[in-house]
């Protein structure tokens, strides 16, 4: 049988990010929370948590976690059914669900479908982010229950939805362009003008480059990571950057910002990919992201 006692106390340490922490949500002395984790460790064989500061869960850890919050759902809607199996004296226990997303994803509209459904839920949100071409890893590995990811391909054991496109545009001041492409958007340009890269895993601008002028190129960048950074630095005139529409919308219409080539966005396929055994109990959080998807992404 499973020790569901030992398996909160691993999954509170890792939520909260320490066993003090843990302690007082479950009402029980650092000590019991330690005392059982330790036993379940040893049970397994295997370390669950990684003592530090934070606290962060094992591979395995992980697993164990994302059990859990399955059960929570299982008895969240069993208790809606039967509430006279609520126990008044014990601390109310609230799922937290672990969801994965790209940052320009959480800077233009998802945040917009996770709040609405958090108003109207009794879930809590932990929102882990990564690139969208990396999201699906988080999935693979049993650390998320869901994610956005460009991955087109079903993960094993998950539901997969098509939400559209995020669509991208070179962008630089007009300064900027004025300097460093008088003479055009050349290949020469290109790597001399510096442009704007979000962290290691960001292949934006080579996308661009490769789909614009049909060459690999490598060019001289800036490092940033921060998706309202991209918008500023690109309006000071520091470098060029692949920005998502929504953001520079209207620096575009207003003349801050230009097209380094006219008319040739970059789309990005973003789907939205959700574990088997909670998607049915969590019909409502995909309801809400995919009519947000639906509302600012392109078709």
């Amino acid at each position: 049988m499973l020790d569901y006692s030992a398996l909160r106390a691993v999954s509170t340490v890792v939520q909260t990010g320490s066993f003090e922490k843990a302690a007082g949500i479950l009402n029980v002395t650092p000590s019991a929370v330690s005392q059982r984790v330790k036993q379940l460790e040893e049970r397994l064989g295997v370390v669950l948590i990684a003592r530090g500061n934070p606290c962060t869960a094992t591979e395995t850890g992980e697993w164990l976690c994302r059990h859990i919050e399955n059960v929570g759902m299982l008895e969240r809607e069993l208790l809606e059914q039967l509430p006279g199996l609520i126990d008044p004296t014990e601390p109310k226990q609230r799922t937290t669900l672990h969801i994965a997303a790209n940052a320009d994803s959480l800077s233009t509209w998802f945040v917009a479908a996770v709040s609405s459904f958090a108003k109207r839920s009794s879930y809590l949100l932990n929102i882990a982010v990564d690139d969208q071409d990396h999201t699906a890893e988080w999935l693979r590995r049993g650390r998320v229950i869901a994610a956005v990811t460009s991955l087109e391909k079903p993960i094993q054991g998950c539901r997969r939805i098509s939400l559209g496109a995020l669509r991208y545009h070179a962008t630089a001041s007009p300064e900027f362009i004025a300097q460093h492409f008088a003479r055009g958007v050349t290949p020469e340009a290109i790597l001399n003008a510096p442009a704007m890269t979000f962290d290691q895993k960001d292949r934006l601008q080579g996308r661009w480059v490769r789909q614009t002028l049909g060459d690999d190129l490598a060019c001289p960048t800036h490092w940033l990571p921060s998706t309202q950074s991209f918008v500023e630095a690109s309006l000071s005139g520091m470098g060029w950057g692949m920005n998502p529409i929504q953001l520079v919308r209207e620096h575009l219409k207003s003349g801050r910002l230009v097209e380094l080539v006219p008319d040739t966005p970059l789309d990005i396929p973003i789907y939205w990919q959700i574990n088997r055994l909670a998607a049915d109990r969590l019909v409502d959080l995909t309801s809400e992201v995919t009519a947000a998807a639906k509302r600012h992404l392109s078709g």
